[in-house]
């Protein structure tokens, strides 16, 4: 049973183990003092090219509300598409705050100003909560991903009207290295006021390196770190993987394996005729399959069954890792021949 579940199902890169176990007895300050916090903090800077805040936590979901609660004051809201992590996969984490989260409908998972506008129009006064942050994620929660003239839209969108853009980057490697994409990590800075790389889905154990570019959101961050439990006494488990991901081009190849062998998926499913319930050019698909082939196919393989079409057919979501060999996606494109034939 081979899993396109996920992209988290293996373990790390061997690299991540071989530096873990390496310095497993250097004597190190906790909390994120230690020199290899710091050292991938300063690597992480140096890749960004601008002044910016980082820190180091587990995982998305405590990064996504310890951050939000961090930037938002009680009255205040998050407003996110209706695929958004927060709304559907959190349990309420960022409502477990205090704040609610405002469901938009979006096409293809994507945020758009004129999304936006009808939230803002619609809260007018201080008897509802009042819209503050702008929560997208890239690539997002069905596989889209955000070009650089959409996130300029948004920020000038957020500008005009005194909110914060907040980027979930859980997948941003694989949005990144996307043939479709045209943003670098270090065009993201100007373009939100906060964002995170994602590394437990690329290639690393745990762990989320959380950047905040704006000013005014970078006080007192280490209190709400401690406050939510985000601020780890091994902190240095998390600073070493980084600096393994970013000291070459680790983290990049690996998002790079991930995206190629979805598109064999993808283009080998197009030849087969088979549509896609989202257009997705990242590391996560979704075609739409008859049901009793998707009950063959599950035979040999997990996956989750995303969403029904009709009474015939439905969506599956297939992930692929930057662990995802080539003999993996052939074993699956053979046996869904034969199973069509």
């Amino acid at each position: 049973m081979y899993s396109f579940k996920n992209d988290y199902s293996e373990g790390a890169h061997p690299r991540i183990l071989n530096a873990l176990v390496e310095s497993n007895f250097v004597q190190e300050d906790g909390y994120g003092e230690d020199q290899f916090t710091q050292k991938a903090i300063e690597l992480l800077k140096e890749k960004i090219g601008t002044d910016v805040d980082i820190h180091l936590l587990s995982g998305g979901t405590q990064t996504n509300l310890t951050a939000l609660s961090a930037f938002l004051r009680p009255h205040e809201a998050a407003i996110a598409a209706g695929t958004g992590h927060i709304l559907t996969h959190e349990t309420g984490a960022i409502e477990a705050t205090g704040h609610k989260v405002i469901s938009v409908e979006a096409e293809n998972g994507k945020l758009k100003p004129e999304y936006l506008q009808a939230v803002i129009e619609e809260h007018t006064d201080e008897h509802m909560v009042k819209p503050k942050l702008v929560y997208i994620s890239n690539s997002t929660e069905i596989g889209s991903i955000y070009k650089k003239s959409e996130l300029t839209a948004l920020r000038d969108f957020c500008n005009e009207h005194n909110l914060i853009l907040f980027m979930d980057g859980a997948r941003l490697g694989s949005a990144l290295c996307s043939e479709e994409n045209d943003l670098k990590l270090s065009d993201l800075p100007e373009l939100v006021d906060a964002f995170y790389i994602g590394g437990t889905k690329n290639g690393a154990l745990i762990g989320e390196a959380l950047v905040i570019c704006r000013d005014s959101l970078k006080e007192d961050f280490r209190f709400h770190l401690k406050q939510k439990g985000a601020l780890l006494a091994k902190g240095r488990l998390l600073g070493i993987q980084f600096l393994e991901l970013f000291r070459d081009n680790l983290f990049f190849d690996l998002a790079l394996n991930a995206n190629k062998m979805a598109k064999m998926l993808r283009d080998e499913l197009g030849k087969a005729n088979f549509t896609f319930l989202t257009h997705s050019p990242s590391n996560q698909i979704f075609p739409i399959l008859p049901n009793k082939l998707i009950a063959e196919l599950q035979g040999k393989y997990s996956f989750h069954i995303w969403q029904k079409v009709d009474p015939e057919n439905s969506a599956i979501r297939l992930v692929t890792s930057w662990a995802t060999k080539e003999e993996h996606v052939t074993a699956f494109i053979e046996d869904m021949k034969k199973l069509v034939l």
